[in-house]
């Protein structure tokens, strides 16, 4: 998560209160970074990067249709479709994981 901190300094948002140490900065789950005065030290990270992916693992996927479902209409809901295998939905939501 070291790259979630290389913010630049004007765009660092304020995460602690004057005189915060860096650890009780980074135990709040915020950066800390003390080489530039006059602008905040302890600063909110930047949001993880998220990528949405098609699970491929039939077992875990969360139906986002209904039965019959085309899928050009899956699909248009922002969803993954793939008609196979049976028993599972064939229309279904994407997953979200960290880049």
């Amino acid at each position: 998560a070291r790259c979630q901190c290389k913010v630049a300094p004007r765009e660092r948002m304020n995460c602690g209160y004057p005189g915060i140490s860096a650890v009780e900065c980074r135990n709040a789950g915020c950066c800390f970074n003390a080489s530039v005065p006059g602008i905040p030290w302890c600063f909110a990270p930047r949001p993880k990067r998220v990528r949405k992916i098609c699970p491929s693992d039939p077992q875990t996927r969360i139906n986002c249709g209904f039965p019959g479902i085309t899928a050009a209409d899956c699909e248009s809901r922002g969803c993954c479709f793939k008609p196979r295998p049976a028993g599972v939905p064939w229309c279904f939501y994407r997953r979200v994981v960290e880049e």
